[in-house]
């Protein structure tokens, strides 16, 4: 018989059930802290139409994108042009494609199912997405996204509710010395204004000064002089980035500076507003920050911005996002405000076991019924589905065998408690319960063992 050797493709992963166990704990409470606030859940195909992929993918994404051959079309018919794969070129033997994202699928979701979808809708999704990237560490090509968002509303209450959700997220996952920065587009364009770089390089701006926790303030000139930036406005534009200090003395500062730019002026206001509605949902000054070499590179965003970073270890933001309210009228001609957030799962769970942050848990079984007998099984058979029946997880040894390898099996797993029932404690209706981790073991009515490892 030919044996196939297993692999996976590159930039994949299997998750073994201890990895498993890591990933629902972290999840788990991102889901609680969601339906919390309100957040419903939402799930996609995983494949959608092209064109509705390239409705705001610009060609990076459209380049990132798996796209998937109609049915019947041959590697032939591809031909040597497979290389140089391109929505505009291959329309005839391509439609379809793997989600890159969650939030085009959200702005889908919304067009489609406008008449059944009451306003403000807030979800949030939580599912893999795929990117042709070139595999590397901390970068794969099949991963997961954690996207929260209310669709509909203009407040600023939005925006304010969707930091505290990132606030109570990294405080109940246990993290504590983090900082959720917070900037505006608006002011990011007041700011462009005032260096009298035109409004139509501002996203060329705003992808230089993005760029400054990665290459500093030297960097960042670099790369505005490499983007075309003339010397004068560089020298308007980084003496303002550098305004630091409390929220509000931050403002007042850069309001003095760009008065003249109406908008610039608004995003200001944006922002006092923001904070003070997290004043009022009771999120601790220390917990934030008014970043303004914050900026987000994509060029979607159209009021306030955010991310979080913890301090250690140094590993980039843990999550990101801001308001877009022009991006869902791509698919209804109308425009609908939204605000959101993406959380890095695979970066929060990677922090959390660098930080050991994630009780250590190899298995969801709380206790292991052993078989001591033929004579006994049937005892024992009960015993773990009236455990069942009571709420706590239980596992029965299938094979014939001695206690003390059905007690090699627990302990490998990490099984904390252990279950015997010989024939004197069946005659008694009765069991010996075992700690696995304290070694104690304690004779008890079947009832009572119940009880206590149901809680």
């Amino acid at each position: 018989m030919e044996v196939i050797k297993p692999s996976i493709p590159k930039g994949t992963r299997d998750f073994l059930p201890e990895q498993m166990l890591r990933r629902q704990y972290v999840i788990d409470i991102i889901k609680t802290v969601f339906e919390k606030y309100g957040y419903q859940p939402l799930e996609t195909p995983a494949i959608e139409k092209l064109d509705v992929l390239s409705g705001k993918s610009g060609e990076e994404a459209e380049r990132l994108m798996f796209k998937i051959l109609k049915r019947g079309t041959s590697i032939e018919k591809v031909g040597k042009e497979i290389k140089e794969f391109s929505i505009t070129k291959f329309t005839d033997i391509v439609d379809l494609g793997l989600r890159y994202d969650l939030t085009v699928p959200l702005c889908r979701v919304i067009a489609m199912y406008r008449n059944q979808i009451t306003l403000p809708f807030k979800r949030y999704q939580i599912q893999p997405v795929w990117r042709a990237d070139r595999p590397q560490k901390g970068r794969y090509r099949e991963f997961f996204q954690c996207d929260a968002d209310n669709v509909g509303s203009a407040s600023m209450m939005a925006d304010a509710e969707t930091i505290a959700i990132i606030n109570e997220i990294l405080a109940t996952l246990g993290f504590k010395k983090f900082k959720i920065k917070i900037n505006n587009r608006k002011i990011l364009t007041g700011i462009v204004e005032y260096s009298g770089v035109k409004a139509s390089r501002g996203i060329d701006v705003c992808i230089a000064i993005d760029k400054f926790e990665k290459i500093g303030i030297d960097g960042v000139k670099g790369e505005l002089l490499q983007r075309e930036i003339p010397d004068n406005a560089i020298n308007k534009i980084l003496p303002i980035l550098e305004i630091k200090g409390d929220p509000k003395n931050v403002l007042e500062d850069v309001s003095q500076l760009i008065n003249m730019s109406e908008v610039g002026t608004e995003g200001v206001s944006e922002t006092k507003e923001l904070i003070y509605y997290l004043k009022s949902l009771g999120i601790a000054e220390k917990s934030y920050a008014v970043d303004l070499y914050l900026a987000r590179g994509l060029a979607y965003y159209t009021g306030p911005i955010f991310e979080s970073v913890v301090e250690e270890p140094k590993i980039g933001s843990l999550t990101g996002g801001g308001r877009y309210d022009e991006l869902i009228g791509m698919f209804l001609g109308d425009n609908i405000p939204a605000t959101g957030t993406t959380l890095g799962i695979e970066r929060i769970i990677d922090v959390m076991t660098e930080l050991n942050m994630i009780p250590d848990t190899k298995t969801s079984t709380k206790v292991l019924v052993t078989v001591f007998n033929e004579e006994t099984k049937d005892a024992s058979i009960k015993l773990v589905q009236k455990l069942r029946i009571a709420g706590v997880n239980s596992e029965i040894y299938f094979e014939s065998g001695g206690l003390k390898k059905q007690f090699k099996y627990a302990n490998k797993l990490g099984i904390p408690y252990v279950v015997v029932m010989g024939p004197d404690e069946v005659e008694k209706n009765e069991a010996s319960l075992k700690d696995m981790n304290s070694g104690e073991q304690n004779q008890m009515p079947v009832e009572k063992i119940i009880d206590v490892l149901a809680g």
